[in-house]
Parts: C-alpha cells; sequence; structure tokens
C-alpha cells in the first residue's frame, strides 16, 4: 500500500519520522499480507487504538478502512463487546458511538444529516434547486465566497451524485474540490473511482469529463472552488449509473 501521508504532513518538520510511517508502516507492515491479511490488521488497530481510548477522527479513519477491508458490522459490534470486557466499558461506549456512523446503521436521515453538519464548521445551506435536474438524490448548498474566487460547500446525502458534467473554458477554469465533512468519490471518464475523505484534495482542469458525489453509506460534503477562466461554463451530460457508481 502506497502511503504519502507522513511526507506531506510532516516532510519537512520531521523527516525521519515521515519516512517511517510511510515506507516502514505502511509500506512494510500493513502490506504483510502473507502473514496477515489487511482486514486481520484492521482488527488489531482498531482494538489497540480502543484500548487507550484514542476516539479521536484517526479512530473514525480506521475504522472505515476496517470496513473497507471487510470487517462487517455484526463483526465490529462482536469486536468492540469482547474488547469492551479488556480496555473499558465508558472506552467502548465511544467506541461504538463512532462505528454507529461508520457503519451507518438504524439512524434516521434527518438525525444523519444533523450530526453530519455538526462535524464540520461550514453550513449545509439550503436544497440545491437550481441544479436538482443535474443531481441524483438531494444535494444542499451553501455559499461561502461570492466575490475574487467563488467558493461553495455542496453536501450530498447518502447516495447522491450528479451528473457527468465538463467545465468548459477558453482559457484557465476549472474547479478545485475539497473534502471537508464525510466520505464520498470522484471519477474522470475512464479512470477509477477515486474516494475522498475530509482533507482530500482534487484538481479538475477544464474540458475533463468527470463526476462527483457522496458514498452509498455516507454523507459527503467538499467545498467547490471555481478557478476563473474565459468565457467558462458547464456543461451537464448523462447521469451516472449504478454499474459505474458500484452499487
Amino acid at each position: 500500500m502506497k502511503q504519502t501521508a507522513g511526507r506531506d504532513a510532516l516532510g519537512e518538520f520531521a523527516p525521519k519520522f515521515a519516512q517511517l510511517n510511510d515506507d516502514i508502516l505502511f509500506g512494510e507492515v500493513w502490506s504483510r499480507e502473507n502473514a496477515l491479511s489487511l482486514r486481520d490488521r484492521s482488527l488489531v488497530t482498531v482494538v489497540a487504538l480502543m484500548s487507550q481510548g484514542l476516539v479521536d477522527p484517526s479512530f473514525q479513519y480506521r475504522l472505515a478502512s476496517a470496513k473497507k477491508n471487510g470487517i462487517t458490522k455484526t463483526e465490529i459490534a462482536e469486536i468492540l463487546t469482547h474488547a469492551a470486557f479488556y480496555a473499558g466499558w465508558p472506552k467502548a461506549w465511544a467506541a461504538f458511538r463512532m462505528a454507529k456512523e461508520v457503519w451507518n446503521e438504524t439512524v434516521p436521515a434527518e438525525n444523519g444529516k444533523e450530526q453530519h453538519e455538526n462535524s464540520m464548521i461550514f453550513p449545509i445551506g439550503q436544497t440545491n434547486d437550481a441544479y436538482a435536474q443535474y443531481f441524483s438524490g438531494q444535494s444542499y448548498l451553501a455559499p461561502i465566497s461570492t466575490q475574487q474566487v467563488g467558493v461553495f460547500n455542496v453536501t450530498f446525502e447518502p447516495g447522491c451524485r450528479n451528473n457527468w458534467h465538463i467545465h468548459h473554458a477558453d482559457k484557465g477554469g476549472g474547479q478545485i474540490l475539497i473534502c471537508v465533512a464525510g466520505r464520498g468519490f470522484y471519477q474522470e471518464w475512464g479512470k477509477d473511482l477515486v474516494e475522498m475523505n475530509p482533507g482530500d484534495c482534487i484538481n479538475i482542469p477544464a474540458g475533463v469529463k468527470h463526476w462527483h458525489g457522496a458514498a452509498p453509506d455516507s454523507w459527503f460534503s467538499h467545498l467547490v472552488v471555481e478557478v476563473p477562466g474565459e468565457n467558462s461554463f458547464n456543461e451537464w451530460l448523462e447521469s451516472v449509473d449504478g454499474i459505474e457508481y458500484k452499487e
């Protein structure tokens, strides 16, 4: 597994730590599937972090990785229940709160929306009625800046995504997407899906056919930064079907 998080965050400040994080922890330890599978390593990591009471955003990321690596809702519930007797009951309660959000189970839609809004510093805004015809599902729009450079917070309910589209411009143009909450996807025509989590940034040049939206089991918000361009306009195309979206 290729990892650059250490170098991205600490490459200049602590280059040796960054190198050990990226090349040893992830490049060697996490990649030794002949010894333990990614699923097993996720299980061990979740329990180790829970036992220390480290139920912060990094723990939520580890839970999401565990889910991605094949641990089911039933299994994570049993894992945390078992670990509670050794790590501590309060720690298990805190871990369960995050696990319920990651596995997105038995959370009413409105409560899910409220929890999502509370997880970020930007507002969700109003329903995105002006562009509703180009979205599958409900989206929300909150202008952050309408001067100099347009910046908007766009929020997608679980499963919502926009149509394939292209940002055109004679010069410059395009968009920048910055995930601020939840989990979503970005895809360019002819390429694989790219998963987006808080802090991830996608640069979209003018002329590139693409779409973006929420994962089926998660709310998703990203800032849209409109890159200035000459004679800019959007071309909205076909909707994203279930095969492309991997429903």
